[in-house]
């Protein structure tokens, strides 16, 4: 499942590609994501043009010109493919994760341009396109989310407030949405690392100078992914060429039974599953 830096990468890839384009044509193939695609859909964006494409959390936001939205959601699966009308397209993906050239199954959506478009790709169809017809609309959809990792919002005091007396573990915490938005299972294990804090960890047992390192390093591990342009766990490159390279520089992630990369330490990296997610950690550096 795409994580925040592989979600910005596509929005960095979809702004750049179709801001300020008119949609010439839509083609629904398959309506049942997950939220139904509204009858509306095809209206909606036919003949409008493209103000900008941002991001809150995972959810890219398509900014249309009368001041309306559409959200995506990539779900597990989901993939935006760019395709040219006269060119041959090897490398179709917009970000690092999945089939790097266009599937020839589960083509749900096409938004069309005048010499491309893009195609949205799902399996499992736990993505979902939705209209947000208002500012005010948009800011009600995201009002149950906590901040992102980014915000200044995001701070000591906030977490102090929020863990005091709790007996989850530091790991489910990180990855509940409703605390801070867009920390993934990957991000989180790779936070807890360079903080030195075993992921079972309860919250309650936290002190402030814990969740000042857990802060700063939320901010900087996202920074560092989103520079080196995500996670490729498959490794290919992108429509640009590009790979996605942070996986190299996984201290923990999918690094079961391997020695400790932190200098001088000496443990093993082990596999825990917590909320139902696998976690990796050091038995030895953050314990």
């Amino acid at each position: 499942m795409p994580e925040l830096p592989e979600v910005e990468i596509v929005r960095q890839s979809l702004d750049k590609k179709i801001r300020q384009k008119k949609v010439k044509k839509v083609i629904i193939r398959n309506r049942n994501l997950r939220i139904k695609i509204p009858y509306n859909f095809k209206k909606f964006f036919e003949n409008k043009i493209i103000y900008k494409v941002t991001r809150f959390s995972k959810y890219i936001i398509i900014h249309l010109i009368n001041n309306q939205f559409c959200l995506i959601h990539l779900g597990m699966s989901g993939t935006i493919h760019l395709i040219y009308r006269r060119k041959k397209d090897y490398l179709t993906n917009l970000s690092f994760y999945s089939s790097p050239i266009l599937p020839k199954k589960h083509n749900h959506v096409e938004i069309i341009f005048d010499n491309f478009k893009i195609i949205y790709n799902d399996p499992r169809r736990f993505g979902f396109f939705q209209i947000i017809k208002t500012s005010h609309g948009l800011k009600k959809r995201f009002a149950h989310l906590g901040p992102e990792p980014f915000d200044v919002r995001f701070n000591v005091n906030y977490f102090q407030k929020l863990i005091k007396n709790k007996n989850r573990s530091i790991k489910d915490l990180l990855i509940d949405q409703k605390f801070v938005s867009g920390i993934g299972n990957i991000y989180a294990s790779e936070i807890l690392f360079l903080c030195k804090i075993n992921p079972t960890k309860k919250i309650r047992l936290l002190f402030k100078k814990d969740c000042s390192k857990i802060i700063i390093n939320s901010k900087k591990t996202l920074r560092n992914a989103i520079k080196k342009g995500g996670s490729s766990i498959k490794d290919f490159k992108n429509v640009s060429g590009r790979t996605g390279s942070f996986q190299d520089n996984f201290k923990v992630y999918n690094r079961e039974g391997l020695i400790c990369k932190r200098m001088n330490c000496k443990g093993t990296i082990e596999k825990k599953v917590i909320s139902n997610r696998s976690t990796f950690f050091c038995n030895s550096c953050q314990n």
